[in-house]
């Protein structure tokens, strides 16, 4: 197949999965979806962004050649020259986002379920695209699952060495937001997440001009609707403070986790009743 047929075929097994699997529902409404219909973008292994990341995020952020020979077990030398980096978006069902509008102080229980359930889908997804991949006899890895993958902190707060939003830029699907989020034509309110392979695809065109692109607060100094709707104060015009926002979705949101039967809760306030909910405002 060439690089548009595989495109055409990754895009029909990644949407009927999303479509089929038992894991993107509810748990306790199995006739409501967690997410809408994935958004798939593409980016090439080898582009020059996915080094500055090492400055931008931490120098032990990897590259996609890093990502996927350490899922290999091989030194990046032995990792075939063209890669490519698949990325997703998982737009959060309507009923979902409806129900965190009402909120001020904690997430809804269905933002709650989303955030724990959906995650796990989310994996289910990045097993299921790197299985395909390899049945098709390409390599491929999700970073995200690998067990290499680790979260660490420092004085401005946590950070990772695989961001799922920041391959999603790569990929052309959105820009960056005054509250850390990442806005997508379907909006800030999703999940994301990526596979690196030698299966290669037709790029994506990242077309935004900045890395803010999407964001009123950037694009006009207008909006500032996630500040007010952070009851953490962790967002400002100076942007947003991560260890205040860990600090309450893991520290004072924990009783959540008993009362909703989620081992992680989330809070998601500030990405429900803005303007970039559902949708790039600046379009």
């Amino acid at each position: 197949m060439n690089e548009k047929d595989n495109a055409l075929w990754l895009e029909k097994e990644i949407k009927e999965f999303a479509a089929s699997s038992p894991l993107n529902r509810m748990p306790d409404a199995p006739e409501h979806s967690i997410f809408e219909m994935p958004l798939i973008g593409y980016a090439a292994g080898d582009d020059p962004l996915f080094e500055t990341y090492k400055m931008v995020i931490a120098p032990t952020h990897l590259i996609p050649r890093e990502a996927l020979a350490l899922a290999l077990h091989k030194t990046p030398a032995e990792v075939p020259e063209k890669l490519a980096v698949i990325s997703w978006i998982l737009p959060i069902a309507l009923e979902t986002r409806v129900s965190n509008r009402a909120e001020k102080l904690v997430p809804s229980r269905l933002w709650a379920n989303t955030r724990w359930y959906g995650e796990k889908f989310n994996d289910a997804l990045r097993n299921f695209v790197v299985q395909r991949l390899n049945e098709k006899g390409y390599a491929a890895a999700a970073p995200a699952i690998q067990p290499y993958f680790k979260t660490v902190s420092n004085e401005k707060g946590p950070y990772s060495n695989w961001s799922e939003r920041h391959a999603a830029y790569a990929a052309g699907l959105g820009t960056f937001s005054l509250s850390d989020g990442f806005i997508t034509d379907k909006g800030i309110a999703h999940r994301c997440g990526s596979v690196v392979t030698d299966m290669t695809f037709p790029l994506s065109y990242r077309g935004a001009k900045t890395a803010f692109s999407n964001c009123l607060f950037y694009a006009d100094g207008s909006c500032k609707k996630c500040i007010s709707r952070c009851p953490a104060g962790a967002i400002t015009e100076q942007g947003h403070d991560k260890i205040k926002c860990q600090e309450y979705a893991y520290g004072k949101l924990r009783y959540l986790r008993e009362e909703y039967q989620v081992g992680n809760p989330g809070c998601g306030l500030c990405q429900t009743k803005v303007p970039c909910e559902f949708k790039n405002p600046v379009k």
